[in-house]
């Protein structure tokens, strides 16, 4: 499966979007973003995937309900991960903001019911940017937010299939991408999933499992497999 700029092929269960893949398109560093009314961006069965009119949105097609145990690590093909195999409990996403990495495999499965996880690279993400993402999502159902070690940019966005990475916390396609992707029932593949802690010796929001860096594929061997 290959990545796309800009314009994504995206499968899902009752509605195939296609779009061209615009070579060279994008906002370069420095550049302005032209405001968006976000009322066109809200997802309708003839505009199922908004997130095609946004500059830099990549995705991929994943599969659905592929989970995996508490102590299997998976290669994910995306820096945070949008899709694939994932924990079998979800990160609690009813508008949580992590003050520490979580482990992606859990992550991923909360992005499977709808939600949108702003991460961001806490070397690069000084206090008062942190505080104006986590004012995005403190209190919005469906929304997470956690640092994430080491990525190609400051802060990256994430919804089943999707990704945004962008170089200040101020950009006004964070709130594009959330109007588009947010609980789109045409881009993932649970709507109505709960968001809620799962508790129970599963999932604690206050102690949750521990981020790990994501595996090579090569390093596939039981204890990990490739996101599917």
């Amino acid at each position: 499966m290959l990545r796309t700029t800009r314009a994504l092929l995206l499968a899902v269960p009752s509605v195939v979007v296609t779009g061209l893949l615009l070579a060279g398109c994008g906002v370069l560093p420095g550049q302005a973003v032209a405001p968006v009314d976000l009322a066109t961006l809200v997802p309708t069965a003839e505009n199922p995937d908004p997130s095609v009119a946004i500059d830099g949105v990549e995705g991929q097609v994943f599969q659905g309900a592929q989970h995996v145990g508490p102590q299997v690590r998976v290669a994910y093909t995306f820096t945070p991960p949008i899709g694939g195999t994932h924990d079998q409990a979800w990160a609690a996403c009813n508008g949580v903001v992590y003050d520490r990495p979580v482990r992606s495999e859990n992550m991923v499965h909360s992005l499977e019911h709808g939600a949108v996880w702003i991460a961001y690279d806490p070397e690069r993400v000084d206090d008062a940017g942190v505080a104006a993402l986590a004012a995005r999502v403190e209190g919005q159902q469906y929304m997470l937010l956690s640092p994430y070690p080491g990525m190609d940019a400051p802060v990256s966005l994430q919804s089943w299939g999707h990704q945004l990475a962008l170089e200040d916390v101020d950009d006004p396609r964070i709130d594009q991408f959330v109007a588009a992707l947010r609980v789109n029932r045409y881009t993932h593949p649970e709507p109505g999933a709960s968001c809620e802690e799962v508790g129970r010796g599963y999932f604690s929001r206050a102690d949750p499992p521990a981020f790990a860096p994501t595996p090579d594929a090569s390093d596939v061997d039981g204890q990990a497999v490739v996101a599917q």
